[in-house]
C-alpha cells in the first residue's frame, strides 16, 4: 500500500516520491497527507527513509521523482516564503556555543521579527538553565530548546524529527503535552520517533516505512487489529504439541509460548478449558491485540520482496 488520501485539504502532500543517493533509492515511490490540526507519525528502523523523507518535505533535498507540497508549495523551491510557516526539530541542532539558552531564543525571535517569548524556556522546563550557555546543555536539554524554537514562531506545520531522543521520562510527556498543544491549535505535525509508545499515544495516523515504502498505514487501532491477536503463556510450562485444540498456531520463544489468533475470545476460552480440563497452570497468562512493537518486529525480520 504507497498511495495514501485523506478527506481534509492537506497541510503536507507527498505524491510518490522517490530520493536516492547514487545508484541506491533511500525512498522508493511513497505518497501521503497530512491535514491541519493531524500529528501523523512515520516510523521506521534506521535506515528506511524516514529522514530522507523528512529532510525532503522541509526543502533541504530535491525529489529524484513525485511531488511534495506544505501549505500548497513546494519547499524546495519555496524555502524562503515557507520559513515563517514551517518549523523543524531536526536530529542535529545548530546553535552557537557561546550563547545561553536566553540569549538563542532571543536571537531567533529577533530573526524572525516576533516578540520575545521566553514563557517558553518555562514551558520546556529550561527556566533553571535560562542563562547556561549552550555548550554546557545536555543532549535532551538541547532538543527541549530546539523545541522552544519552533513554537515561538507559531507554525502551521512542524517537522518533528526524533524530538524526544535522550529526554526522561517525564520531560517525554511534557513534550506530548506541547505537541498536542499544537495539534489543537491546528498545527499540522510530522512526527518521526524511535518510541513506539509515543506514536500509539499521538498519532492520528501511523505510517511505517520498510527499505524506502510504505509497509503499514492507518491508525494504530487499524494497523494493529489488521494483525493477528497474541496469547501467550510463561514461562513455558508445558510443550505446544500438548496443545491439540490450538494446534498449528503455537508458538515458543524466550520461554514464553505464544497462540496467535483472529479469534482471540473463542481461542482463550479454548485453552482456559483445557487448563481446566488438565489441571496445567498457565502461569503468566495475557490476551490482546497484537502491538506496534510486535508489528514493527515482523517487518524487521521479513525477507526483502
Amino acid at each position: 500500500m504507497n498511495a495514501i488520501t485523506h478527506e481534509d485539504r492537506p497541510a503536507v502532500e507527498v505524491r510518490d516520491l522517490a530520493c536516492r543517493y547514487g545508484s541506491f533509492t533511500a525512498v522508493d515511490g511513497i505518497s501521503f497527507t497530512i491535514a491541519s490540526g493531524e500529528l501523523f507519525a512515520l516510523l521506521g528502523t534506521n535506515g528506511a527513509g524516514k529522514t530522507t523523507t523528512v529532510e525532503t518535505a522541509v526543502g533541504l533535498r530535491r525529489p529524484a521523482a513525485g511531488t511534495v507540497h506544505v501549505q500548497g508549495r513546494d519547499p524546495w523551491r519555496h524555502r524562503r516564503e515557507l520559513a515563517g510557516r514551517v518549523a523543524v526539530i531536526g536530529q542535529e541542532t545548530g546553535f552557537a556555543d557561546d550563547l545561553t539558552v536566553r540569549e538563542t531564543l532571543r536571537l531567533w525571535t529577533d530573526l524572525h521579527r516576533l516578540p520575545a517569548r521566553e514563557e517558553l524556556i518555562e514551558r520546556v522546563d529550561l527556566a533553571h538553565r535560562a542563562g547556561v550557555r549552550v555548550a554546557a546543555l545536555s543532549g535532551g536539554e538541547r532538543r527541549r530548546l530546539d523545541l522552544a524554537l519552533a513554537l515561538s514562531t507559531d507554525p502551521a506545520v512542524l517537522f518533528a524529527d526524533e524530538p524526544t531522543t535522550g529526554l526522561d521520562p517525564a520531560s517525554r510527556r511534557r513534550t506530548w503535552a506541547l505537541l498536542r498543544e499544537l495539534t489543537e491549535r491546528g498545527t499540522a505535525v510530522l512526527l518521526t520517533t524511535h518510541y513506539l509508545d509515543e506514536a500509539a499515544e499521538l498519532a492520528d495516523h501511523v505510517a511505517i516505512m520498510d527499505r524506502g515504502r510504505i509497509a503499514r498505514f492507518g491508525t494504530v487501532e487499524e494497523i494493529t487489529s489488521s494483525h493477528e491477536a497474541r496469547i501467550t503463556v510463561g514461562p513455558k510450562p508445558f510443550d505446544p504439541l500438548d496443545l491439540p485444540v490450538l494446534a498449528g498456531r503455537t508458538a515458543v520463544a524466550d520461554g514464553r509460548l505464544t497462540v496467535r489468533t483472529t479469534e482471540l475470545q473463542a481461542d482463550l476460552h479454548r485453552l482456559l478449558d483445557w487448563a481446566a480440563r488438565t489441571g496445567v497452570d498457565l502461569g503468566d497468562l495475557r490476551a490482546g491485540p497484537a502491538t506496534l512493537d510486535e508489528i514493527f518486529a515482523e517487518l524487521e525480520t521479513a525477507p526483502a520482496s
